[in-house]
């Protein structure tokens, strides 16, 4: 066990310290809502990704962005970052009507096409093909609900560009993990209470990560919105059930935590994370009108304003990563 902590750190140390290029460099954008998306048209993302758009780290030969995570796991495809890439592309091409936009973005969905495959029970997914760290650690290939989610995004609106079948049949595929359990293959997990929740990483217990679970619900109604599937309507009205009857469980009256880890010391949500929780309720209140998610964005807002609380959040943090993962 000491070695692999030993290089975990190491590789973290590295990321966050030394300074560079690493995987951190394209996921901590700062969160912000895109106001020109229109909650009943499957137009521009909910969320801007102008910076992840415009990713200065590495790509490969053919333009595809990788991730540097250091350490042993170095430059990786990562399907949610390559996803979140070309949305960001495709909401600045329907702004600016730029062709190079446009190119990239479907550059991007051609890439989700050719790189979505059977799992071990023949679903239709996206894999990381790289070993991670977390409660238990992720072996290769592993597959995620975030990655299914963002990935089906891209995909409808690539549909509706260019009307290339293809890429509804791919999202298609793609859904049918959503319906599916986590022990069957799938992404879904139905707690004791009947609620559904996306699973960001597939482990038992399941951790029921907030950011992972809204972003993958965006997926679903995506799909809903592109072809007025019933089968997605009954599925996204499920998951605002689960967000709105478990949301409370994800305050601490200081600040919201990341996951339900289970532990004895709850995972505190990182400042970017936290920020992210704010602008997801407020995205799901424009899809959904639930009152509640503006209302719990609001108060997560007035948090994240004092020091008193900013300053208890990270000790919580640091004292979770230094006692857990």
């Amino acid at each position: 066990m000491l070695l692999p902590s030993l290089n975990y750190y190491r590789r973290i140390v590295s990321a966050y310290l030394t300074g560079g290029q690493s995987h951190l460099t394209f996921w901590h954008e700062t969160p912000e809502q895109n106001l020109n998306a229109d909650p009943a048209e499957l137009g521009e993302y909910y969320m801007l990704f102008a910076e992840k758009a415009n990713y200065g780290g590495a790509y490969d030969s053919t333009g595809i962005p990788q991730l540097d995570y250091r350490g042993r796991i170095g430059r990786q495809y990562n399907p949610i970052a390559i996803a979140q890439y070309g949305l960001g592309n495709y909401n600045l091409f329907r702004r600016s009507g730029d062709a190079s936009r446009r190119n990239r973005f479907l550059h991007i969905a051609d890439w989700l096409v050719q790189h979505l495959e059977p799992n071990a029970h023949g679903l239709a997914v996206w894999n990381h093909y790289f070993d991670w760290e977390y409660r238990d650690t992720l072996r290769a290939p592993w597959y995620s609900a975030l990655a299914q989610g963002q990935g089906i995004s891209l995909l409808v609106r690539a549909y509706k560009e260019s009307g290339g079948s293809r890429y509804l049949d791919a999202a298609q595929r793609a859904l049918v993990s959503f319906f599916k359990p986590v022990t069957g293959g799938g992404v879904a997990f139905t707690d004791e209470q009947g609620d559904i929740w996306f699973e960001e990483y597939v482990v038992s217990p399941p951790t029921h990560i907030l950011n992972g679970f809204i972003w993958a619900a965006w997926g679903v109604y995506d799909y809903l919105l592109a072809t007025r599937d019933s089968s997605a309507q009954e599925l996204f009205a499920r998951a605002v059930q689960t967000l709105r009857r478990n949301l409370d469980r994800y305050d601490l009256g200081f600040w919201s935590l990341y996951e339900q880890s289970g532990t004895r010391l709850p995972m505190v949500a990182s400042p970017f994370y936290h920020q992210l929780h704010i602008v997801q309720l407020r995205v799901m209140h424009r899809l959904t009108g639930e009152d509640k998610f503006m209302r719990v964005a609001d108060r997560w807002e007035t948090y994240g304003r004092s020091r008193s609380k900013r300053t208890r959040a990270l000790c919580y943090k640091s004292a979770f990563k230094l006692c857990y993962y």
